[in-house]
């Protein structure tokens, strides 16, 4: 019995080896640990300085290793693959979840050998690593994005300073750090207090009246906080300052690499394509992405699709690039984005469907735009489909179910060169109709309702 035992676990342990020369690497952020094989002296642990990683790929190109895989948090992998691409090691980042130790003790050993085995028979799969085009684009545009947050929160401390003082600027005017609040708060820095004054400076445009207006700039003028609001202001300045240079940056990149395309690569130049322009909002680039995305694209302009705009073509320049062929279909690309229904089946039940949790900038940046195609009022087939999935399930629902279809079509048109053709709307809801129709019909027939018993509700 134990002969029979042994040899249907031998036979269990005897799994196909499809990487022959793989290693497994825990980053870490103090050291990292190295494994070329399961036995004890198969593991090494090196330093995270550049001297040592020199030494961890020389290590592993000495050791007859060809392709190796790391599991990392935070941004302590980055220095490391990059040496490990320029050693031709071929390396994969693979996500933590998928690399989850066998119940018992964890140690940086047991995880590093078991990151390598699980490489050794190809059961881990390579996160995706953008172009360097993308990865320069990306690192500018998240530094701007940290230069928006940080300006933003001295709003917020400008508004306090001025609410201590009882000048609710904030009620009276929608935005605080719009051209009216702006020039009302230059004066009152500038030692102006008399409030019709202050009030005269209000654009036209501003729906308060003016009286409103007079009174929300009526307080007590104390130095400390007008102190506080001067600073607080000087630095916002300051940060709109690097945003600027930032995007200045950006649009030096991106015409270069479209010139770099046009030349190299022979794309030809998007002539011929109608743009509709369109006006970028508070906070985002004032660099004509739109001309430069359909320029590297050869032609696609996905600013057309409703509700996507200038912020979101530049986030997905900088997060993915505008090549989306690293992944195979459109549900691949949805589904990376955490907007698919992550489908959970036991005993062939389906026991949850929610998105995973974690959503990137991307896919947040899909989800604004699904938020502002449900604010929508003209009678486009995307804000139909919102509105359908709010009524039945809720906004949260519907903004994810709407992200999730724009991604579909971001995609098609990124990877097939397909122009935007939306459906129209009476279109989309005669669709509607007759799917309801064919669900109410295999319903009376699952019943086996009778002609006889069918009465239609009058008006």
């Amino acid at each position: 019995m134990n002969k029979v035992k042994q040899h249907k676990t031998s036979q269990f342990e005897k799994m196909p080896v499809v990487n022959l020369a793989a290693g497994g690497i825990d980053v870490g952020s103090r050291s990292h640990f190295v494994a070329i094989g399961q036995n004890t002296e198969d593991v090494k642990e090196f330093g995270v300085y550049t001297e040592d990683l020199h030494t961890l790929c020389k290590h592993l190109v000495a050791s007859g290793i060809t392709t190796v895989a790391l599991e990392s948090t935070g941004s302590y992998w980055q220095p490391l693959f990059v040496l490990l691409q320029q050693y031709n090691l071929d390396p994969i980042l693979v996500n933590g979840k998928f690399t989850k130790n066998v119940k018992g003790r964890k140690t940086d050993v047991q995880d590093c050998q078991w990151i390598q085995k699980l490489h050794t028979m190809g059961m881990l799969e390579g996160s995706f690593i953008p172009d360097l085009f993308t990865e320069q684009v990306r690192q500018y545009y998240r530094h701007r994005q940290t230069l928006v947050a940080n300006a933003a929160s001295y709003i917020n401390k400008m508004q306090k300073a001025l609410r201590l003082i009882n000048i609710r600027l904030d009620t009276a005017l929608r935005d605080v750090m719009g051209r009216s609040g702006k020039d009302i708060i230059e004066a009152i820095l500038k030692g102006e207090r008399d409030a019709k004054v202050l009030a005269s400076l209000a654009q036209p445009t501003v729906k308060t009246s003016k009286e409103e207006i007079v009174a929300a700039l009526t307080g007590d003028w104390r130095e400390e906080y007008i102190f506080e609001l001067r600073q607080c202001y000087e630095i916002y300045q300051h940060y709109h300052k690097k945003i600027d240079e930032c995007d200045e940056v950006i649009k030096q990149i991106v015409t270069a690499e479209v010139q770099r395309k046009q030349t190299e690569e022979n794309l030809a130049k998007a002539e011929g394509v109608k743009i509709k322009k369109k006006k970028a909002r508070k906070n985002e680039a004032r660099i004509n992405i739109q001309q430069l995305a359909v320029d590297l694209t050869g032609g696609v302009d996905i600013s057309r699709i409703e509700g996507v705009g200038l912020g979101l073509v530049l986030c997905i320049t900088s997060e993915t690039g505008l090549d989306l062929k690293a992944f195979p279909t459109a549900k691949h690309f949805s589904s990376w984005l955490s907007v698919a229904p992550d489908i959970k089946k036991t005993g062939g039940k389906v026991i949850n469907s929610r998105t995973r949790k974690g959503k990137g900038r991307l896919a947040r940046a899909l989800m604004h735009a699904a938020n502002a195609i449900g604010n929508m009022k003209t009678g486009n087939y995307l804000v139909h489909f919102f509105k359908r999935i709010e009524r039945r399930r809720g906004r949260p629902t519907a903004i994810i179910a709407t992200a999730n279809k724009l991604s579909k079509i971001i995609w098609n048109m990124l990877v097939k060169k397909q122009t935007y053709n939306p459906i129209m709307p009476k279109e989309y809801l005669d669709k509607i109709r007759k799917r309801e129709v064919k669900n109410i019909q295999r319903k009376i027939k699952q019943l086996n309702i009778q002609e006889e018993e069918i009465v239609f509700a009058t008006p």
